[in-house]
């Protein structure tokens, strides 16, 4: 088992002057603060057409990657409106899976020091497609132990609220999935379909075509 790896598991949602009110009455708020994001990826989207999220945020780099956790086949709400990554944050494992995916573009180098970044970066054929901030404010509910809640304004101008529980490599998914079904009923959350995430509405409105690609790969 490794602390550098877990699984995300999360619904958004559209926050509203109602459910802000329930959060603020019923949740703690635990901090306000900036996250200042960098996605990184080939020019040919090699990673994000695998559904793979490179990013650099806090000066620490960040993989999400898809996960199977035996839940694909749940047809649930809960299930059916949140996503599940499996979120990579020690470097060497990070640029193990990435030169593992983009192989055919990567030259033959060895790099696994946080000092060689601009150099890895190149060799492997990164740029940086994506850069925005967002200020968070997150919650948390006593009685739903590891869930947080955190409502984000993008610097693009986008809202979206996250409902997320972290999950260590191998844990219960299914009992996140309930803990995040119980925190929107207690908010009032309503509605059957996904809500778009910030990248998602980033791309749609900065880069179409990167966008157009992961729809039609059913990435988004």
């Amino acid at each position: 088992m490794y602390d550098w790896m877990s699984v995300e598991v999360e619904r958004k949602f559209v926050c509203s002057a109602d459910n802000l009110k329930t959060l603020e009455e019923i949740g703690v708020c635990v901090g306000q603060h900036q996250i200042h994001d960098q996605y990184f990826d080939t020019p040919m989207f090699d990673l994000t057409l695998r559904d793979m999220w490179l990013r650099k945020r806090k000066g620490c780099w960040e993989l999400k990657c898809p996960t199977v956790d035996g839940t694909e086949g749940e047809q649930s709400k809960a299930a059916l409106l949140c996503t599940r990554y499996k979120e990579i944050t020690n470097l060497a494992e990070i640029q193990l899976r990435v030169r593992e995916a983009i192989k055919d573009v990567c030259e033959d180098s060895e790099m696994s020091s946080s000092h060689v970044e601009e150099s890895w970066l190149s060799k492997v054929n990164l740029v940086c497609f994506a850069e925005f901030t967002t200020v968070r404010r997150s919650f948390t509910l006593e009685e739903e132990e590891a869930v947080q809640i955190d409502l984000d304004q993008a610097d693009f101008g986008y809202h979206v609220g996250e409902i997320e529980v972290l999950v260590p490599e191998g844990g219960d998914v299914q009992s996140a999935l309930e803990k995040i079904e119980r925190t929107a009923q207690k908010l009032g959350l309503t509605g059957d379909q996904r809500v778009e995430g910030k990248m998602n509405v980033y791309l749609k409105r900065n880069h179409p075509e990167h966008y157009a690609k992961l729809l039609s790969k059913r990435v988004l």
